[in-house]
């Protein structure tokens, strides 16, 4: 795996989150317009949107195969049986 930066995607990416930066700035003057009803309303809707993503994401970590499993027996570990990772790769 290469360390390199891909110079195309830093550019998509300073794009998204300029993107990102003018939809909110956007959203934030027209937040500025709404009666309280309406931003009530507003308020609703975005805690809608927030739990349909992570119900997305939730989803599509359990559909990672035997994820569940590992986090499972990963909780069952008794923390005594825990390592500092420093002391198990000194390269890091």
């Amino acid at each position: 795996m290469s360390t390199m930066s891909n110079p195309q995607m830093d550019d998509r990416s300073a794009t998204e989150l300029e993107s990102v930066t003018q939809l909110q700035m956007h959203l934030n003057d027209l937040l500025k317009q709404l009666s309280p009803e309406r931003l009530k309303v507003l308020a609703d809707f975005a805690a809608y949107l927030a739990d349909a993503e992570s119900d997305t994401a939730t989803q599509e970590l359990l559909a990672i195969p035997g994820l569940l499993e590992r986090v499972k027996q990963t909780q069952a570990t008794p923390q005594a049986q825990y390592r500092d990772w420093r002391t198990l790769r000194a390269d890091v």
